[in-house]
């Protein structure tokens, strides 16, 4: 019987998942966990066929804790499911080694069929996520490849017109943390204000 784990911090979003996993995919055995802590704690004590993971954890970043998750298992198989739009993070995601990338938007459907084809040991691409790639192999050099995980998910946020104290909170980081990050950010994309971010974002394409 496989063996899965569902890292989110949302626990209807675990629920939801759970349920569709064990009606529609045979007889599996399913974890669950709401933290990147709890998350490493489990996978450490059990074995897992497939990790499906959230990327905005409380604390750290989803896309470090894949990194994490292969540092302990070289074969670990993860699976994002996200809110987050495939052209933010879907990339960086497969930089950081999980096998695919979905939204939460999603059809069951399409889950399902990504699940199956990550447990075969083969990557999940969507064609747009394809078309990012490609499009990333002919823009080497953008500024926002030298930022870390975290540094990436705060510029987004920053992108989107969030604050400093509301990105803390969704993020579960101190104001003073988030701002340290904006900091670092503005200094590695050698710009000067939020304003230069969301035009640097917008003419990306990582924000709408």
């Amino acid at each position: 019987m496989p063996n899965f784990l569902i890292i989110d911090d949302h626990p209807i979003v675990r629920k939801g998942i759970r349920q569709l996993l064990e009606e529609r995919s045979g007889p599996v055995n399913v974890e669950e966990a709401g933290s990147a802590a709890e998350g490493v704690k489990k996978f450490c004590e059990g074995d897992y066929e497939l990790i499906l993971l959230d990327i905005n954890l409380p604390g750290r970043s989803g896309l470090d804790l894949i990194e994490d998750l292969n540092k302990l298992n070289s074969n670990v198989k993860v699976l994002v499911i996200s809110m987050y739009p495939e052209e933010q993070y879907a990339i960086r995601a497969l930089k950081s080694g999980a096998m695919g990338y979905l939204t939460k938007e999603s059809a069951p459907d399409e889950l399902l069929v990504a699940v199956n084809k990550v447990l075969k040991g083969e990557m999940y691409i969507t064609q747009s996520i394809a078309e990012r790639i490609f499009e990333a192999l002919d823009q080497k050099g953008l500024l926002h490849e030298a930022l870390s995980n975290r540094e990436f998910e705060v510029m987004i946020l920053i992108a989107k017109g969030r604050g400093l104290k509301e990105i803390g909170n969704l993020l579960s980081l101190s104001e003073k943390t988030i701002s340290t990050y904006r900091t670092r950010i503005l200094d590695k994309m050698n710009m000067k204000s939020n304003a230069d971010i969301i035009k640097y974002a917008i003419q990306n394409k990582l924000v709408e």
